[in-house]
């Protein structure tokens, strides 16, 4: 769907092409830009350029007026530029602003302002566009904040994240072994019990951890006294995940901060399958099934 820009606001957006120098605003982290629409003389249209050098980070605008032109510019060759997808995740109150896609004028909307869909994430390839932020005529600013976490990567693990074909099917062997090897976690864990979010349409899963074989971050941790490691992971809430008896090999990946369940056999199962592949010769990476 296309959507046309407010008037006047674009012709300001081509001129700014050409004078990207004067109203840049530089984020100081290079990651993560705070910024206040009050900064803003009342009787202009201001669109303010914001550059991010980062793979995630965030955008917070506080009373937003005028536009805002996103720039996200990882520290990657431009070659690799077509091979990455940006998401953005809106905060759970952003308001006052529609986001679009912006490319060589045209703007096309993404989020709009008003938008209340929980946890929804929105993805685009790269070279489809920036951001471009404009701010909706408000009576009240002094509440209003807009604002999205953002993250940058590779097409294929975004389809893994993002697939809306057969999404609770299980894995097969192949993609099994190489889960193992490109998880940002993989453990071996019981599900000690499921947490269902019927307005996100999730299921977060509790796990104790047996073993830690790795993580991205520091998702799974010791927890009291009795010194076992615990952790959560979400997943759709349409898989139907219930606790139940037995280990499983958890693996998946980091998505805005959460772990989202990838592939999950039994680990029996995961023993079988590590043990054919190796004798084999084929299993992709060592990981030490014990």
């Amino acid at each position: 769907m296309r959507s046309a820009p407010a008037t006047g606001l674009l012709p300001l957006l081509l001129g700014l092409r050409l004078l990207l120098g004067a109203a840049a605003q530089y984020s100081s982290d290079l990651c993560n830009w705070k910024g206040s629409g009050l900064t803003h003389e009342s009787h202009k249209k201001d669109v303010e350029q914001v550059y991010l050098r980062c793979s995630e980070g965030s955008i917070e605008w506080m009373y937003p007026t005028g536009a805002l032109i996103v720039n996200l510019r990882p520290n990657t060759s431009p070659a690799s530029y077509k091979h990455l997808t940006v998401c953005i995740k809106p905060f759970k109150d952003s308001a006052g602003a529609n986001i679009y896609l912006e490319k060589t004028g045209e703007l096309k909307l993404l989020v709009r302002d008003g938008d209340r869909s929980p946890s929804k994430v929105y993805c685009f390839g790269y070279d489809q566009g920036g951001l471009f932020i404009e701010a909706t005529p408000q009576q009240d600013i002094s509440r209003k904040i807009t604002g999205f976490q953002y993250e940058l990567m590779s097409k294929g693990v975004a389809s893994d994240l993002h697939t809306v074909s057969a999404p609770c099917r299980p894995c097969s062997d192949t993609e099994v072994l190489l889960a193992v090897c490109t998880s940002d976690f993989v453990i071996r864990g019981s599900i000690q019990d499921v947490t269902n979010e019927a307005e996100e349409q999730e299921s977060v899963i509790h796990v104790g951890v047996n073993k830690l074989y790795r993580q991205k971050s520091k998702v799974f941790q010791l927890t009291g006294e009795s010194g076992n490691w615990r952790g959560q992971i979400k997943t759709l809430l349409e898989c139907g995940v219930k606790p139940g008896d037995g280990d499983f090999l958890f693996t998946g990946r980091m998505h805005f901060g959460e772990a989202r369940l990838g592939c999950a056999p039994r680990f029996k199962d995961f023993q079988r399958m590590y043990k054919e592949a190796k004798d084999k010769g084929l299993n992709p990476c060592e990981i030490g099934p014990d």
